[in-house]
């Protein structure tokens, strides 16, 4: 069987904020070698509790534009994953909908 494993590394200032993130993936086409990010959001899903564990963190680099558009399209992918895990075209359409409503008010917000 086939495995693959994916790794985070978080350098943490004093007061335990996020100042670098480095990730790395064994399937990744650039090899084993790490790569640096400003922003992630893993969701896990809890069969047992029925629920969602998440962890999201962002490094002092993180610009509040960025961020924002980092979660357009987390929102974005996940109208993708819903269609394609679910073929639910009402949730994803619903979600993508949301997106545009997003991008017109970034981009208001920018004007």
């Amino acid at each position: 069987m086939k495995k693959s494993k994916i790794e985070f590394e978080i350098e943490l200032d004093d007061k335990n904020i996020p100042e670098k993130i480095i990730w790395k993936a064994s399937d990744n086409p650039d090899g084993d070698s790490p790569s640096e990010t400003r922003s992630i959001s893993i969701a896990l899903w809890d069969h047992m509790q029925k629920n969602t564990l998440r962890i999201d963190l962002w490094s002092k680099e993180m610009q509040v534009d960025e961020m924002k558009r980092f979660y357009v399209d987390m929102l974005g992918g996940l109208a993708q994953s819903v269609m394609n895990s679910t073929g639910d075209e009402f949730m994803a359409g619903e979600l993508n909908a949301l997106c545009e409503k997003f991008v017109e008010y970034i981009l208001k917000e920018n004007s």
